[in-house]
């Protein structure tokens, strides 16, 4: 994913000679995927389309992950769920060297499609990238960056596609996300704290293919009705594992938390006097969480947000450990 201003300015060059361009036999759609960033938000990874026509001297990339950090209200909308995201348009060149300048590896598929079926997917990609028709409601994990490009490709086929990839089918959104953030990490204990029960729903076939590893998987096993690989050739690898150091492992400040709290309530016990300031401001961080999370709950359109045990912890381990001073 990455920001709206460079998109366009790298995008502008190729729309007017890409648009009604009619696809040579030698034209290529390759599945774009991209690995995980450090940021929160590409933890999770990205995916792209690729369309490649050297008798054209066409090779760009449609992406459907450009945001814009800087729009009014950002942060807001995207608490409430109303975040628009669009799809953007860049030289593969330029592309590619992005990512390879923040780190970040690209794995190709090249899909096996037959002539007609390139043509649909380009002439809808450039439909999709009309100022009218770009801008799309991001939903985390209904509609984002990877499944677009998946409905696109089906509807292009206009056949069944089967995989044998299992993956992440039958498991919950909840352990799906977690593999990404990092089991136990902050970010995974924060995510968690304001998951409510649907995160716990088991994801359907494809539901699953908003993680972009799911999809890149999903479509190197796939066929079609007929039994012909999706895939001519590719390129990919799976994914690195999410690393926690133990520093950064939540139960490990949970720990501290105890021994801090429990400490300051035998302190304040063997002075015979509250430490009341930090009790005061621990639970203005406590009604500040449970705002938001009944905020998200009553107004986001964010589907899986709803109470959850991690919300209450923190709470339930001070009251826990001031009682070594209220029972003194």
């Amino acid at each position: 994913m990455r920001k709206i201003l460079l998109s366009i300015l790298l995008a502008v060059s190729c729309l007017n000679w890409a648009s009604n361009i009619v696809l040579s036999d030698q034209s290529t759609i390759q599945l774009l995927t991209c690995t995980p960033g450090t940021e929160t938000w590409s933890k999770y990874g990205h995916t792209a389309v690729r369309v490649l026509d050297p008798t054209k001297h066409l090779d760009i990339v449609f992406n459907y992950g450009i945001f814009d950090l800087m729009a009014d209200d950002f942060y807001l909308k995207f608490l409430r769920g109303e975040t628009y995201y669009q799809l953007g348009l860049d030289k593969y060149p330029a592309f590619d060297a992005f990512y390879k300048r923040i780190g970040r590896h690209t794995y190709w598929q090249e899909l096996n499609l037959t002539l007609e079926q390139k043509q649909r997917i380009f002439d809808a990609l450039m439909v999709n990238y009309q100022p009218e028709n770009r801008k799309y409601l991001y939903n985390f994990v209904f509609d984002n960056c990877a499944t677009r490009p998946y409905h696109l490709i089906t509807n292009a086929l206009q056949d069944t596609i089967v995989s044998t990839y299992k993956g992440y089918e039958g498991k919950t959104f909840r352990e799906a996300i977690s593999h990404y953030t990092g089991h136990n990490s902050w970010v995974d204990y924060g995510i968690n704290m304001v998951f409510g029960s649907k995160a716990d729903q088991p994801m359907t076939n494809e539901e699953r293919l908003f993680l972009p590893e799911e999809l890149m998987n999903y479509i190197a096993e796939a066929t079609l009705s007929d039994g012909t690989p999706l895939v001519k050739c590719q390129q990919i690898e799976p994914f690195a594992p999410a690393h926690v150091p133990w520093y950064g492992n939540c139960w490990v400040g949970i720990l501290i938390f105890v021994l801090l709290m429990l400490w300051l309530s035998i302190d304040d016990r063997k002075r015979g006097k509250l430490t009341w300031g930090i009790d005061a401001l621990l639970a203005v961080v406590y009604v500040l969480l449970i705002t938001i999370v009944i905020f998200l709950t009553c107004f986001s359109c964010h589907p899986l947000v709803g109470f959850n045990w991690r919300l209450i912890l923190f709470p339930t381990i001070h009251i826990c450990t001031r009682f070594v001073y209220i029972f003194r």
